[in-house]
């Protein structure tokens, strides 16, 4: 069992560390290439690497009794995608990676609302301090920033929704029947925004484009085995490590320095995570 947490901890690490790196070649992309092209790029890359699944599944990964629900998973997914890609190329990375984390904080509310999951204290506690935190990050000093923040609170918000879809149809559906439609839609849903904004692609940022791919799809495997082989409360809190890869990359390759607002939200956003992990002894 404790061989497991390690392990589940170094994946978690590992995962973290990949998107983090997905989230720097967005940014990087993201001053040539439209946004639109971007998610596009992202989620044929996906599809592609799905391929030799599709091909030893067959029939059997295509049979769904919950086309609706795939396809809302999809248009929200993909809506979430614009909405952090966005936000990457145009705040500062550490900013956008922990407005991304205040994701599971819309996930108590949402799963009230529509499934009728009541929370514990401990999470709606969560709640209230992770939104304090993001509050802090927000800035309302300054207007341009605060709308370039929202939009990512609003992705935040989809993905969570998002998550919460995959909740609903899970009785039904497979893991592999999720993730292959999902690919399938976002890919199909993200062309025609690509094709109405495309750009010129230079021919050596086809190789970014490939490491996007490549580094999203092993980072997304790398954190399904963590909590696969770990149990959730004793690894989750190694997720938070996104905001230091953030704060190192956005500081040796784009200069930025972070506010102490920013790192005093990042407390925040960290204590409500560790908050929404606890959970009491039974009496």
């Amino acid at each position: 069992m404790q061989s497991n947490i390690r392990q589940g901890a170094l994946f978690l690490l590992l995962g973290e560390a990949l998107l983090a790196v997905m989230g720097g070649l967005i940014k990087f992309l993201s001053e040539t290439l439209s946004t639109e092209q971007i998610v596009f790029f992202r989620n044929a890359a996906g599809l592609l690497i799905l391929l030799p699944l599709i091909v030893s599944q067959g029939s059997k990964l295509l049979k769904t009794k919950a086309w609706h629900w795939h396809l809302m998973r999809g248009v929200v997914g993909v809506s979430a995608m614009y909405c952090y890609f966005w936000a990457l190329g145009h705040m500062p990375l550490t900013e956008a990676f922990l407005v991304k984390l205040s994701s599971p904080f819309f996930m108590p509310l949402i799963g009230l609302l529509w499934l009728g999951e009541r929370a514990g204290k401990f999470s709606i506690a969560a709640v209230f301090v992770g939104f304090t935190g993001v509050a802090c990050i927000l800035r309302p000093d300054d207007s341009t920033f605060t709308f370039i923040a929202m939009i990512a609170l609003l992705g935040a918000f989809l993905a969570a929704l998002a998550k919460v879809t995959i909740r609903r149809m899970s009785g039904t559906e497979s893991s592999q029947t999720i993730v292959f439609y999902f690919a399938m839609i976002a890919a199909l849903i993200s062309a025609p925004g690509a094709a109405l904004h495309w750009q010129p692609v230079a021919a050596p940022l086809w190789g970014w484009i490939l490491l996007l791919g490549l580094v999203a799809t092993l980072g997304q495997l790398a954190l399904t085995h963590a909590y696969r082989i770990a149990p959730t409360g004793k690894v989750g809190v190694y997720a938070y490590s996104a905001v230091l890869y953030g704060a190192l990359m956005g500081w040796l390759i784009w200069d930025e320095i972070p506010l102490w607002t920013t790192w005093l939200g990042a407390a925040l956003i960290v204590a409500a995570g560790l908050l929404n992990l606890y959970k009491p002894a039974k009496r």
